[in-house]
């Protein structure tokens, strides 16, 4: 199936005649590939009698090979995956495994992709990046203060560079443009923070993603930003240079270190906003972030500060 999909991928008709000829097959063995394509990847195949097949669009499958040729500083390994759950399942897995870190997990589609306080994160074949970077953390709690922000920072700098210069920040994990969602980061963390651990830094980029009746938010891509169809190996190499430079300031000088450039980037900086937590909500004003990352609020007119895995911040109407 990779190999008709090589042939398929830069979104020009081919032939039946043509495709079986290339891989030694008969058309109608052509076809049934074809029929596997569309039910399991979910992609768009136009079928035109004279003019044989074509993909809706054209697509850019992620290679490591690419990605270590446009990166070759980076400082961890790439591993591709055509089908995964989630690519932050399988780093997991893979920790448990044995596999010395740092290392790099991408996968073309997943089945279950997760957000943060556990939403469903749609994973179109071949669209957009789904990544987990797996990192050894040693020496306690400092390492891993405000990391999550540190990712956004880096996630924000590399979208800035691929064509999409009114990417922003929302606290705690979510990557916007003006209102809507282009990328979102979920950490995962095992072993013992005091001492020795692993985080798996997960991050979800809309890349090629034109259209989802799932999605229950706004969003958009880069595609949709830019206008342009994006190679997400050049994204996924750039994203690894940014990141790798974020990751050692933050490793040697801490997270207040970065507090201030993530608040002149904040989205919300300033604004109106309801900061929930199960049936619990809290009316504040964002004044910004602490030096652990929590978010800080005017609530009343005192300064209060917030953190945790299952809050929520919200835009009020007033706002």
């Amino acid at each position: 199936m990779s190999t008709l999909l090589e042939l398929l991928k830069d979104g020009q008709f081919h032939s039946g005649q043509a495709l079986g000829c290339a891989l030694g097959v008969t058309r109608s063995a052509i076809w049934k590939q074809l029929q596997l394509l569309e039910v399991e990847l979910g992609l768009d195949i136009h079928k035109v009698r004279g003019r044989g097949y074509r993909l809706a669009s054209p697509i850019t499958l992620l290679s490591a090979e690419k990605i270590n040729r446009l990166s070759p500083d980076a400082p961890w390994a790439v591993q591709v995956f055509d089908f995964l759950d989630s690519t932050n399942a399988e780093a997991l897995r893979s920790i448990e495994r044995g596999c010395v870190a740092p290392f790099l997990v991408l996968a073309e589609r997943q089945t279950a992709g997760r957000g943060r306080r556990g939403r469903k994160w749609i994973s179109p074949f071949a669209e957009n990046i789904y990544y987990s970077l797996v990192l050894r953390v040693d020496g306690g709690m400092r390492q891993l203060e405000g990391l999550s922000l540190v990712v956004g920072l880096a996630v924000m700098q590399a979208l800035r560079g691929c064509g999409v210069p009114g990417a922003g920040l929302k606290w705690p994990n979510d990557v916007l443009v003006g209102q809507k969602k282009i990328a979102g980061i979920l950490l995962e963390l095992v072993g013992d923070p005091a001492d020795v651990c692993h985080v798996v830094i997960g991050v979800g980029i809309n890349v090629n993603m034109q259209a989802s009746e799932e999605v229950d938010q706004e969003w958009t891509s880069v595609r949709l930003e830019s206008g342009k169809i994006m190679d997400r190996n050049q994204l996924v190499a750039r994203l690894g240079e940014v990141m790798a430079a974020y990751l050692e300031r933050h490793r040697l000088h801490g997270f207040s270190a970065i507090q201030h450039e993530w608040e002149q980037n904040h989205l919300w900086q300033g604004r109106a906003v309801s900061l929930i937590a199960g049936v619990t909500k809290v009316d504040g004003v964002v004044l910004g972030i602490d030096r652990q990352g929590g978010l800080r609020l005017k609530v009343g007119g005192e300064e209060k500060a917030y953190s945790g895995g299952e809050l929520s911040l919200r835009l009020r109407d007033d706002s």
